[in-house]
């Protein structure tokens, strides 16, 4: 029998605690006298949710915050696809015993809504969710999924990471497994085109001139990288990096041969660190049109750190600049030349310039061609038409926002999933997305910055700690009054700070500029304002 004792005063009223056993580490919440015990690693990517942080009935995954319901390990929020399993516990008074190999079997959702259809058009993370989330919660009408994409849906995230840097087989990749779609009585339609969408009539014509139509309709069409108007971007060995083809044509390319990377976002940067630890190319030069890296995204000084790092793995930049164009023999790119009339040698040169929202084939008056599609918080475009993902430009805690991240994209598919649910079942809730706040996250060298909430600006941050020594935490702020709250923030070694500065905005209670100023502990005032 596998089993691990602790006595109730080892739990923080209100708190967790996690505990090694074996190869296992098995998590206890408790409130009051009433303890629960569940899987402790992180069904995503096996982050010990113990060092995480607990906000009412929220435990929240230190890595990727995955949220799962602190009494009966539920899903609340991804990166997760599924909840965690919960285990026996038995003992009187203080004295408690866990039961390992005794899993609480859960009831299984009731099937409903076998009559109806469910299409979706798009096979990324969204429309993964999606069709997942339908599933695992009951749904047992017909699912249809309509994908331009040549394989099932995949992790895009780890092909910018691990997948290029060589560390990771495709097979690695799949969502769900190998196979999903029959395993999750999906329709998958691969390669397959969708012409024109239609919400209103919740009805798509495919580019064989095939018309469907359902009673749901899910628009998650994505978007496609930008090439941008310089001479010489469709030469051969010029590439952008958004799909699995694209990246393992990257990876057959380089061995050997001088890279360039245009663009100095998340996903240049990420090329050129996971190229570099690959450890097969001649020379690997980032350009970039600022005087620092991702600075969208952080500041100047977090973005020094973050060159620093790079610099030291061998990587060469050359900033404030721009390209004049891309030189060739042939068809064939070898050079780069930038505005000061500098040439520098290019095998390869890889496009990391930015994307945009797919949704030419969508026929409604509530597009943009920047910001996407109009819709509500919870995702409609209209009556039973959903549109989400990097397409969505939805409610959000801080305004409406079109939000190009992963977690979002998944996020948009589980509150989709549980709106239709709910026209089956009226207790479901549906938290809309206006309750929910963005998250990324950028792995390079093996560090992995985090970043919570969405800023307009870097120009009024505050910075704590090092970024030098990839040590920091930064909090953003839209203006530089003493009164200005958090809007979000960035770090590096400080999980628990970002998940307290994201639970604090979810809360309507984010620090302003002069809490912080003073040094305000963040993690420590999240807990005092929900243990008291």
């Amino acid at each position: 029998m596998s089993t691990i004792s602790f006595k109730l005063p080892d739990i923080p009223d209100g708190g967790m605690k996690s505990f090694q056993h074996n190869d296992q580490i098995v998590l206890v919440t408790r409130d009051g006298s009433e303890v629960n015990a569940m899987q402790g690693k992180c069904p995503h990517a096996g982050a010990d949710l113990g060092k995480g942080l607990r906000c009412d009935n929220r435990i929240i995954c230190p890595w990727h915050h995955a949220t799962f319901d602190a009494q009966s390990g539920k899903l609340l929020e991804p990166l997760a696809v599924s909840g965690l399993e919960r285990y026996q516990i038995t003992g009187d008074g203080e004295h408690k015993t866990i039961h390992v190999d005794q899993v609480i079997e859960e009831p299984t959702a009731p099937k409903q809504q076998q009559d109806t259809h469910t299409l979706i058009i798009g096979g990324g993370a969204s429309g993964f969710m999606t069709a997942t989330h339908l599933r695992s919660n009951g749904y047992d009408g017909k699912i249809t999924m309509i994908s331009a994409d040549d394989h099932a849906p995949y992790n895009r995230p780890l092909l910018s990471k691990g997948f290029l840097a060589g560390q990771m087989d495709v097979d690695k990749l799949n969502l769900g497994g190998n196979d999903w779609a029959n395993k999750n009585s999906v329709a998958l339609k691969l390669n397959t085109q969708a012409k024109s969408i239609h919400p209103d009539k919740r009805q798509v014509i495919l580019s064989n001139g095939e018309q469907l139509e359902a009673d749901y309709l899910v628009i998650a069409t994505g978007a496609t990288p930008i090439r941008p108007p310089i001479d010489g971007v469709n030469l051969e060995n010029v590439f952008v990096m958004r799909s699995l083809d694209d990246t393992q044509a990257i990876g057959e390319a380089v061995d050997g041969q001088h890279v360039v990377v245009i663009g100095t976002g998340f996903i240049g940067m990420e090329a050129a660190a996971s190229l570099s630890q690959r450890g097969t190319t001649a020379s690997i030069t980032v350009i970039g049109m600022s005087d620092s890296v991702m600075d969208t995204i952080v500041s100047p000084k977090v973005g020094a750190g973050i060159q620093q790092l790079h610099e030291a793995n061998g990587v060469t930049f050359k900033l404030a600049t721009s390209v004049k164009e891309l030189t060739h023999e042939g068809n064939q790119v070898n050079g780069v030349m930038l505005s000061s009339g500098e040439t520098i040698a290019a095998d390869v040169v890889i496009l990391g310039t930015g994307v945009k929202p797919c949704i030419e084939e969508i026929e409604t008056s509530k597009k943009d061609p920047k910001d996407g599609v109009n819709v509500s918080a919870k995702l409609l475009l209209e009556q039973q038409a959903f549109a989400l993902g990097d397409i969505a430009n939805a409610d959000t805690i801080l305004g409406k926002l079109r939000i190009e991240h992963w977690r979002v994209a998944l996020l948009h598919g589980m509150i989709t999933a549980e709106t239709i649910l709910k026209q089956g079942n009226d207790a479901i809730e549906v938290r809309p997305f206006d309750e929910r706040l963005p998250f990324f996250w950028t792995q390079q060298f093996g560090k992995s910055l985090r970043y919570i909430g969405h800023a307009d600006t870097t120009e009024h941050a505050i910075l704590c700690g090092n970024p030098n020594e990839l040590d920091y935490v930064e909090f953003y702020f839209n203006e530089d009054s003493d009164a200005a709250k958090v809007v979000a923030a960035s770090g590096l070694a400080h999980d628990q700070d970002i998940i307290a500065i994201g639970e604090l905005i979810r809360l309507d209670n984010s620090p302003t500029r002069a809490q912080i100023k003073a040094g305000l502990d963040v993690v420590g005032h999240l807990q005092n304002l929900t243990q008291s």
